[in-house]
């Protein structure tokens, strides 16, 4: 089943809601983290490895020293590979202190079933044994099919299952911003 989005739809965070959603995640995973030293913050590609890459320099400039930060490819953990076209494997770039017995924070942007979290949990198993793993995203639109939460949010935007968030990211699409784009009939 093939769903049309209107391309428009409407802007639900611009370019400097998202700089104060994750400045105000920096400053909570700093604080719940007391003082992050043994952090990785590892990205989802392909939007969350560069919202885990501005995360790392917003706690970097709090702490006043570098964040490890890296991108974890999910492609081949997903339990949806044989109903989805084939897609390019994607960078995995594990930063070299590695993961092992660390706090590793996963970092997506856009949290719906769960499904996506499950593979790079998988997927991070593959890397080591991090002691903890938290979650951090831009957005959380509710609908979960899997018992996931995430542990730092930036906005959660509510939404039907006729609905899809876009986020817009200036690394890769040019302009920031987050968009609500509604099913066309």
């Amino acid at each position: 089943m093939t769903h049309d989005f209107e391309p428009q739809g409407h802007v639900v965070l611009d370019s400097s809601d998202i700089s104060r959603a994750l400045t105000r995640l920096a400053h909570e995973i700093v604080e719940r983290t007391q003082g992050a030293t043994n952090l990785t913050l590892m990205g989802i590609p392909t939007r969350g490895a560069f919202l885990a890459t501005r995360l790392s320099e917003k706690i970097s400039e709090i702490q006043g020293s570098p964040v490890s930060v890296g991108a974890i490819d999910i492609t081949m953990y997903r339990d949806d590979l044989r109903s989805r076209p084939a897609r390019a494997l994607l960078p995995t770039t594990i930063p070299p202190e590695g993961i092992e017995g660390r706090l590793v924070i996963l970092v997506d942007d856009v949290l719906f079933s769960g499904r996506t979290i499950r593979a790079a949990l998988d997927a991070i198993s593959e890397h080591g044994r991090p002691e903890l793993v938290q979650l951090a995203v831009l957005v959380d639109r509710g609908h979960r099919e899997l018992p996931i939460r995430a542990d730092y949010v930036g906005k959660n935007l509510p939404t039907s299952r006729t609905e899809k968030i876009q986020v817009n990211l200036i690394e890769h699409d040019g302009i920031d911003e987050v968009r609500i784009e509604r099913e066309s009939s």
